[in-house]
């Protein structure tokens, strides 16, 4: 797989409320293999990119324990390069292509976070780009404003909070459709309310309310259904002024769960707005993009085109992707931003394989020094990608970003 050349240290970019804004490169970590950075410090935050298991020599580990002590070494790199230390560390994502390896990756994880560990979301995939697992991360630089959110019945045998508070905003662990008991009720809908009950009572823990949240991921297997679940979704949230949303179908999650919600909260209510294109109706579901102080947090795009005939009609990833931007780019021209302000990104592909092609468009629109940004396949099989007999498409990609205000470089 072709390796991008890595920048040592830190590059400044620009100031943001007297704050650098900078790309973090660790001198010892694997190169980048696409047009990311390690880590991007956007003011009071570190977003650090989705970390796989690679040495820094480029070899991977023999066994799956050692592969995920290396994937942690390479966030910590990162958060070091930073000048921070895994206690600054307030979220992670965990992305396994085995389940059956949940255990192991606890354990040695919890030797990583031994006390205060942050909020985190733990899902399977299909596919990673060469690693069989990867771990994305966001760090405050304020320790002091870190704080544990603890709610009654949160299964204390992983290492994970239910939620961490910091000076502006909370981040909320993965809340599954599980009962206190750990069962799966065979209802879809009691799931996906026990999974939300999950969310609503770390953020009422943390003293906010569900109108406070700016952004959710869903993450969901085929056993729960799509319309089940935004029926009881949207009855949580007002409408029009839902948080963005990236819901995101998975090949398993932990324990035998089938829905699991993770998200942010904004802790100023007043500092919490949500964006909308004028062209774009309101939604029972998700706002394009909600911002949480300075910092924008956007639903995930595809190559969807609205309007009359509504559907995806480009037949290929890389044409697919130049759409998925432009839909982003209308949401974040709303905000007045542009993809210059944009600090992080998840991409999801339908097929790994795309990942190279991907990479080759994606850099013709973010330019270095790149976001930070984590890549997965998340089911399997990929979509059959001949087009309906009204040229429709499946989709083969979707894009979720996170900006902060005044990231670009002034022009």
């Amino acid at each position: 797989m072709q390796h991008f050349p890595a920048l040592i240290g830190l590059l400044v970019l620009s100031t943001l409320s007297g704050a650098e804004i900078h790309a973090v490169v660790p001198a010892s970590s694997p190169a980048p293999v696409g047009p990311y950075s390690p880590g991007i410090n956007a003011g009071d935050y570190l977003y650090v990119a989705g970390q796989g298991a690679e040495a820094p020599d480029g070899k991977m580990p023999a066994t799956f324990e050692a592969q995920v002590r290396q994937t942690l070494e390479n966030v910590k790199a990162v958060v070091a390069a930073a000048g921070l230390t895994m206690e600054h560390v307030v979220y992670t994502q965990v992305y396994l292509e085995d389940m059956g390896n949940f255990d192991t990756m606890n354990r040695i994880y919890r030797e990583y976070f031994p006390t205060s560990p942050p909020a985190r979301a733990v899902l399977g995939v299909a596919k990673l780009a060469g690693t069989p697992v990867e771990i994305n991360a966001v760090a405050v630089h304020d320790l002091a404003s870190k704080r544990v959110i603890s709610v009654a019945g949160y299964d204390p045998r992983e290492p994970a909070s239910p939620g961490i508070l910091t000076h502006d905003r909370l981040f909320v662990s993965g809340m599954r459709g599980r009962t206190a008991g750990g069962s799966v009720p065979n209802d879809p809908a009691e799931q996906v309310n026990l999974a939300l009950d999950g969310v609503k009572a770390v953020v009422e823990a943390a003293g906010l309310t569900m109108g406070h949240m700016v952004f959710v991921n869903p993450y969901l297997t085929k056993q729960i259904p799509g319309r089940v679940m935004n029926k009881l979704y949207a009855s949580r949230f007002e409408f029009g002024n839902t948080p963005a949303r990236a819901t995101i179908e998975v090949s398993s999650l932990p324990e035998g769960a089938q829905i699991e919600f993770t998200g942010v909260a904004v802790k100023d209510l007043s500092r919490r707005r949500a964006i909308r294109p004028k062209n774009m109706r309101p939604s029972a579901t998700a706002s394009p993009c909600v911002f949480a102080g300075d910092t924008l947090y956007c639903s995930a795009k595809d190559a969807f085109i609205p309007g009359p005939n509504a559907a995806i009609y480009a037949g290929t990833v890389e044409t697919q992707v130049r759409q998925s931007v432009r839909n982003l780019l209308d949401n974040l021209e709303e905000a007045d931003m542009e993809l210059g302000d944009v600090v992080a990104a998840n991409v999801y592909l339908d097929d790994i394989a795309d990942f190279q092609a991907m990479n080759k468009i994606y850099a013709k629109y973010f330019k270095a020094p790149f976001p930070a940004r984590t890549t997965i396949q998340q089911v399997a099989p990929v979509a059959d990608r001949k087009p309906d007999e009204d040229g429709r498409y499946p989709g083969l990609e979707q894009i979720s970003i996170i900006a902060v205000k005044g990231a670009a470089p002034k022009k």
